[in-house]
């Protein structure tokens, strides 16, 4: 049997879901995937031959009830960038082989990856700044990655739990051309955009997203693009796109006088959008179409923003959730390859973080089996 030997980063409800899941399908799974390590900002829990479901599930309910790791029964407070430095120490227990940092936060993470990859680490991100940065940054992680011989694996940056970097690169793996990536890449918009093609209000939508755990901490981080652009500039990066965010053209939601406040004030000042959302959806109906935040990505250009959607077209069709990707390629040229659904909430997130794990666990296996014969 493959296995991983995990630390978790971040217990928030994306990596909460996760350990739910782990917990849950461990008895079946085809991998054994050991949490060793849960990090949050307070400090660390940390057992290295892997704690017990059960003492998983402790945990867990520690922290949906707001507490923090180092408060609970054998936390040990500190900084996360120290307990990166603990767990993953030659001294720490921690196995050398088969190690896996899950990035599961939405902060600068970057100098822990790095610390992680050098102490043999392969990672898993949810996290999307690590790998939206400046480009020589970007450069620098998967140098190091690639120095070391270590994987980095972020199927959840993109589409959540839709196969979208899979496709993408077993496309290339064949000899396919991407020529280019159109689609709706935001579960948190196409939600609040079918919302509103309902008739709801725009306050009313983004509230009901907001609850729901649809969106980012701040809604306006969706709202202004700038989450579009990340995973936009993700996927170009993939394609050979040279650039940073500030190379990518991007059409903000947010009203430049509601940008600075603070997230309650501008959640409670929302309905003095009404009134022009509803005279957009009127007016892409009156052309018969409806509105979609859309992205265009190629290795040359990215370009996002507001879009009348013709009826017909299969970005017209999205509804709750769901994300579409489509890939104009080589082989696929008259007719894209279309990928759909949902993309946005913790469940589904997390089920691309898992799916991320096991394909590391597989791969771990395979590498052993290599070393083994060539014994």
């Amino acid at each position: 049997m493959s296995d991983a030997n995990v630390v978790l980063l971040g217990v928030g409800a994306i990596g909460r879901e996760l350990l739910r899941q782990l917990a849950t399908n461990h008895r079946t799974s085809v991998s054994s995937i050991r949490v060793c390590g849960l990090i949050d900002r307070s400090g660390f829990i940390f057992e290295p031959a892997g704690l017990s479901w059960r003492r998983v599930m402790e945990l867990r309910a520690h922290k949906t009830s707001g507490q923090s790791l180092a408060t609970a029964e054998g936390g040990q407070a500190s900084s996360p960038a120290e307990a990166v430095q603990a767990i993953t120490g030659k001294t720490s227990g921690l196995a050398r082989a088969n190690r896996v940092l899950v990035d599961a936060t939405a902060a600068e993470t970057l100098p822990l990856l790095e610390t992680a990859l050098v102490r043999g680490c392969d990672l898993v991100l949810a996290n999307k700044l690590p790998l939206a940065g400046a480009q020589d940054v970007h450069d620098r992680l998967h140098g190091l990655a690639t120095a070391r011989c270590r994987r980095i694996l972020h199927e959840a940056t993109v589409g959540a739990g839709l196969p979208v970097i899979d496709t993408l690169q077993k496309l290339v793996d064949a000899g396919d051309r991407v020529l280019a990536i159109d689609g709706c890449p935001s579960g948190t918009l196409g939600f609040l955009f079918g919302e509103l093609g309902k008739g709801r209000k725009f306050s009313s939508a983004l509230h009901d997203a907001v609850a729901a755990g649809f969106t980012e901490p701040d809604p306006r981080t969706d709202l202004s693009g700038i989450d579009v652009a990340r995973k936009a500039l993700i996927l170009a990066r993939l394609l050979g796109f040279r650039g940073d965010l500030d190379d990518v053209a991007v059409e903000s939601l947010v009203p430049k006088e509601l940008s600075d406040l603070a997230t309650d004030a501008f959640l409670a000042r929302t309905t003095e959008l009404d009134d022009a959302w509803d005279a957009n959806v009127r007016a892409a109906r009156a052309q018969g179409c409806v509105l979609r935040y859309r992205a265009r990505v190629t290795r040359r250009s990215i370009s996002i923003g507001l879009a009348h959607v013709a009826a017909g077209d299969p970005l017209s069709n999205l509804s709750g959730t769901d994300n579409q990707f489509a890939f104009t390629t080589s082989r696929y040229r008259t007719q894209p390859l279309v990928i759909t659904g949902p993309g946005a909430g913790p469940a589904v997130t997390a089920a691309g973080v898992y799916n991320d794990l096991l394909a590391l666990a597989s791969t771990q296996g395979s590498r052993r089996l290599v070393r083994a014969k060539s014994a």
